[in-house]
């Protein structure tokens, strides 16, 4: 791990700052909505926003570097993201968020996307699986230290909307003056979602259903504790634990997923995320209780993304691995997509609770599709799957193949050298 630092600390340090800023964005979009009169459902449709930007910019990117190359793209969009965070508290119309959530969400996509090149392009077949452990680890704490800044100021004023505007324009310096080289960018063939369907049904469904799961947990978690009565302070302490329980938990899911049937984990793992997430419906007026359900539902759903794509690599080929990822990525971005927008009809129709019934409807639908899917065909021996690698629902198609790349470099490596 030293290794690692010492040769990406630039890198890491500049996504960890652009992380913060972007924890910062998606709990104060909920509150400071609130404030301004915006409907739960109008908050909805700005959540989307944010996940149809980012889908869009994914798929992009790639051309734009290779039109113009990394530092131009780099550049360019980490400058609209700036230019958005300011714009935010003076167009407070629905309308206009929802526009500016688009472009957000693809600049901040392009912005991953060349961020993750180079980090990967700085990485050694030795250090990429502790690299991406790295970034992923990063990735959270980012998020994290974004939810402690939210009480550096007023929701309703300028400050919040102008302290990520400097982190994310902060945070170019270390990357684009870091030592290393500007990486080659290629894209692998795609694979139609049919064909990755058939390969791994389970990993198609439970990446849709997921991606339902976190654009709920990471773009409508400060409305629904807005809308519950909640202070900002209390409302930054209930996201931080999604994702510190996302940070604690992955290690010991990660460790079980090398070493059972990962289907029966997946089932084991979405029915404990549904069950947290039914006290949260019974019991969420208590915040003790609530801290402890976003603890575990965020311990569960966000390893359940890594678990799912490990799953979907045990069916492939290693020279398919690249094609799929785009295809589950898309699938997330679609699920991402409509989340935040059922979502938001659920708590208009039922109130708060209609957040927690949401996750645990997809929880259940995952649960029951993976105890469908243990009866359909038989289990891979444990011994022949790929390794399961931590990659968080946030990162970009550069970092998924990266985790691939790993993961096709372990299965080629004698037993005794990848263990």
């Amino acid at each position: 791990m030293i290794r690692v630092l010492a040769a990406s600390w630039a890198l890491l340090l500049g996504i960890g700052l652009i992380m913060v800023g972007n924890g910062m964005q998606a709990t104060l979009m909920g509150v400071r909505g609130v404030q301004e009169g915006f409907s739960t459902f109008e908050l909805s449709l700005i959540t989307s926003a944010y996940f149809l930007g980012f889908l869009a910019g994914s798929r992009a990117a790639p051309e734009f570097i290779r039109r113009v190359g990394h530092v131009r793209v780099f550049a360019a969009l980490g400058s609209f993201i700036s230019a958005v965070f300011v714009l935010f508290p003076v167009l407070t119309d629905p309308w206009a968020w929802m526009g500016l959530r688009v472009i957000f969400g693809f600049c901040l996509a392009g912005v991953y996307v060349t961020s993750e090149s180079w980090l990967n392009n700085a990485a050694t077949n030795e250090t990429r699986g502790t690299t991406l452990s790295a970034y992923m680890i990063v990735q959270m704490i980012g998020i994290i230290s974004g939810q402690g800044m939210m009480n550096l100021g007023d929701p309703s004023g300028f400050l919040l909307f102008i302290i990520p505007s400097v982190l994310v324009s902060i945070s170019f310096a270390p990357i684009l003056l870091s030592v290393s080289p500007t990486p080659a960018f290629g894209t692998a063939k795609r694979m139609s979602l049919a064909e990755l369907y058939s390969k791994s049904p389970l990993g198609c469904v439970g990446i849709f259903l997921l991606g339902g799961v976190f654009s709920a947990l990471f773009g409508m978690a400060s409305v629904y504790g807005t809308r519950a009565g909640l202070p900002v302070s209390r409302i930054s302490i209930f996201i931080a634990a999604i994702f510190v329980g996302s940070l604690v938990l992955q290690y010991p899911i990660g460790w079980a997923s090398d070493r059972i049937d990962r289907r029966r984990l997946i089932l084991a793992v979405a029915a404990i995320g549904a069950m947290a997430a039914m006290a949260g419906v019974a019991l969420g007026a208590s915040f003790a209780v609530l801290i402890g359900v976003a603890f575990v539902v965020g311990g569960m759903a966000n390893p359940l993304y890594s678990l799912l794509l490990a799953y979907t690599n045990d069916y492939l080929e290693i020279d398919d691995m690249a094609a799929a990822s785009g295809g589950l990525l898309f699938l997330n971005g679609l699920g991402a997509i409509t989340g935040p927008l059922i979502t938001g009809w659920l708590m208009g129709a039922f109130g708060p609770p209609g957040f927690w019934m949401f996750v645990t409807v997809l929880m259940l639908a995952l649960v029951a599709y993976s105890a469908w899917r243990m009866t359909q065909r038989a289990a891979i021996p444990v011994a022949d799957t790929a390794s399961y690698l931590g990659v968080a629902p946030t990162s970009s198609p550069v970092a998924v193949e990266a985790a691939r790349e790993w993961a096709a470099e372990q299965a080629d490596e004698p037993p005794e050298t990848a263990a």
